[in-house]
């Protein structure tokens, strides 16, 4: 994405399939809005269903948090719930939608299906009803706090950068450079590969270092061979936006190995070796405190604050969501940083922490979500912390468990939606264990989606070409078949293609190997332009993405 996020589920695509009874409505970057829970009902005009009397939809959901209308209410104003909507059901939610369009309109409010050419979108590959779902927790770091890539991960390189050259690892003439590497890439640390795989773990392209490999040599190199993420050993995922410093770094020190230029007193390095050097340097950043330490002094350098989001939130809260903040982060740097992009959004003399019912820094994820680990409470402004065994609505803590919240605020299950950045410690994790439902802010997908819609034209025009070629090798196969069974001496499909003139089906062949031919003409120069559009980067090939459109 460029600066923005996407609330993605799985699979960005098709559009979300929501339940009517909650209105979900598309916001920057990407929180979503829900009014469907107690708090924003008017207790004289709605009811809600309560959880003693919910059932389960026709969808399977629960109906638990469905808005009803009071029947009495119509009446006192001689009203008949049934007699105003007289008529056929297909023609009275026609007629109403067209009404409520109107009504949007003249509010000036964006529809929600205008939400359909926006790259900020929610997309969903499971049916998400947020009537059922009683707390929303949300991680910090590239979720809620909004950092600018270019600045961020080019302050980590250039620390980890520093660390390299204090060790005698040769740095100079390297810069930072965003565009080598895209989350969701793997690292093969073997042979100092970075790696596309398809969904069945094939490799389908390839960088050496920062040189694309031919077709060829990644066919050589990985044609029998499948990614397998659980041999860790090897493969490294890039499955967190944090993960590019190190990935940049790793691919240009491959190339500074290859050329002999890394000192022998530094030890024989392979592949594997450089790969746990470079990590080891950018802990170092991390550990030490200075990066966290810059960014904490100037926010601003950093950061870009949304102001639609913090209000976005208090309208989840004011509908009646529990909203959870659970980050690895540090008490210290949590609180500056939600101070900065928050307090001043925020109405009257409201402070970050009023939004959530429960804060826990420090969480140690994924082991959160999958053991126990001593709990404290924090209880001053300074960070002291203090033992505790059980929370409470309201508090702020370090450590715990994610057991420990559904326990302290009696949720449980797919009634908590977690919402985070990291493909595997918060999305993978907490449905894993805990069947929390889940959503991936994936920003990378914005320009993706960008490019989708700007080339919606261009594509409507290769598709009706590839569909024509499509067809017409239909025709070329058929008319080839009967030829090759006329030659064998056998009878072709039918007795009209038996007895057809060799002269007149060799040349109608001919005329359909030429349309193809001229076909692919036009098809190959579109595709690389279509191809272009989703990709920053170009060297002389494909260049390599984290994505699959095939």
């Amino acid at each position: 994405m460029a600066t923005n996020s996407l609330l993605y589920l799985q699979n960005p695509f098709p559009r979300p399939t929501i339940s009517p009874k909650c209105l979900v409505i598309r916001v920057p970057r990407m929180v979503f809005k829900c009014g469907c829970s107690s708090s924003g009902v008017h207790e004289d005009l709605f009811s809600l269903t309560s959880s003693s009397k919910s059932d389960v939809d026709y969808l399977g959901q629960s109906t638990k948090g469905d808005l009803n209308v009071k029947l009495e209410h119509l009446e006192a104003f001689w009203l008949d719930g049934q007699a105003t909507l007289e008529g056929p059901i297909e023609q009275v939610a026609r007629m109403e939608a067209e009404k409520a369009d109107g009504l949007l309109r003249d509010l000036g409010i964006p529809s929600p299906s205008a939400a359909r050419l926006s790259p900020r979108g929610i997309f969903c590959s499971r049916t998400l009803n947020l009537r059922s779902i009683s707390a929303i927790g949300y991680d910090m770091d590239y979720t809620l706090m909004h950092y600018n890539v270019m600045a961020w991960e080019g302050r980590a390189y250039d620390y980890c950068m520093d660390n390299l050259k204090n060790l005698g690892f040769p740095v100079e003439g390297l810069a930072f450079d965003p565009d080598l590497v895209i989350r969701g890439l793997v690292i093969d640390k073997e042979k100092g590969n970075l790696v596309k795989a398809d969904r069945f773990g094939y490799v389908n392209r390839a960088m050496h270092g920062t040189k694309m490999l031919s077709t060829r040599a990644v066919s050589e190199m990985y044609g029998r061979e499948l990614v397998d993420l659980r041999k860790e050993s090897r493969w490294e995922f890039l499955n967190t936006l944090f993960s590019v410093s190190e990935a940049v770094a790793y691919m240009q020190m491959v190339d500074r190995l290859d050329e002999g230029a890394i000192p022998a007193d530094l030890g024989p390095l392979d592949y594997k070796g450089l790969y746990k050097a470079v990590g080891k340097a950018l802990f170092r950043a991390h550990v030490e405190g200075q990066l966290k330490s810059e960014i904490m002094s100037k926010p601003e350098l950093f950061v870009e604050p949304d102001p639609e989001l913090p209000l976005a939130l208090l309208d989840q809260k004011e509908a009646g969501k529990r909203l959870l903040l659970i980050t690895n982060s540090d008490y210290h740097y949590t609180d500056k940083m939600m101070q900065h992009s928050f307090k001043r959004f925020l109405p009257n003399d409201m402070g970050w922490r009023d939004l959530f019912d429960m804060v826990i820094v420090s969480a140690r994820k994924p082991e959160f979500f999958q053991m126990s680990h001593p709990l404290y409470e924090v209880v001053t402004g300074e960070g002291l912390m203090r033992p505790c065994f059980k929370a409470h609505a309201g508090g702020l803590y370090s450590g715990g468990s994610a057991q420990m919240v559904e326990n302290s605020l009696n949720i449980h299950g797919d009634e908590i939606l977690y919402v985070g950045d990291h493909i595997y410690t918060d999305v993978s994790q907490s449905k894993v264990h805990l069947r929390w439902r889940t959503a991936l802010i994936c920003r990378e997908l914005e320009e993706e989606y960008n490019a989708l819609i700007h080339s919606r034209s261009r594509r409507a025009t290769l598709i009706e070409l590839i569909n024509q070629k499509e067809v017409v090798g239909d025709l070329f196969n058929q008319l080839r078949l009967a030829l090759q069974r006329r030659t064998k001496g056998r009878p072709a499909q039918t007795l009209a293609a038996t007895n057809m003139n060799d002269q007149e089906l060799t040349e109608s062949m001919q005329k359909l190997l030429i349309v193809m031919q001229r076909l692919d003409e036009k098809i190959a120069p579109m595709l690389e332009a279509d191809g272009e559009l989703f990709n920053k980067r170009s060297m002389g090939q494909k260049p390599l993405d984290a994505t699959n459109r095939e």
